[in-house]
């Protein structure tokens, strides 16, 4: 499951940069949890041939990550605000924040 999140999260970053039809395939096995036959299905394509698409569109969305590092980026900042949270909790849990504010 981690390793769909993570295309997911990728996805969600890059997936406009990936072709029409990758996208579609995409969001037909990672959002609908189609299974390869169902898309092949309802897409009138070898089970292949979506295969092959979703395979492209996953090596395409970490070639972006390797070059451009967004998610990266955003998981950094994610963490530095959790973090962040963790520290106005404490300040305010002892007054700290309400002390400062008075000298200013």
């Amino acid at each position: 499951m981690t390793e769909n999140l993570y295309y997911i999260e990728l996805f969600d970053i890059y997936g406009n940069l990936l072709t029409e039809r990758q996208q579609n395939y995409f969001r037909d096995y990672f959002f609908e949890n189609l299974l390869l036959d169902e898309i092949s299905e309802n897409e009138c394509v070898s089970k292949s041939a979506i295969s092959k698409h979703i395979l492209e569109a996953k090596k395409k969305l970490e070639y972006y990550e390797r070059i451009l590092g967004l998610k990266q980026l955003r998981d950094g900042i994610k963490e530095e605000f959790a973090t962040e949270k963790d520290i106005l909790k404490r300040l305010t849990k002892y007054d700290i924040i309400d002390n400062i504010r008075r000298r200013s």
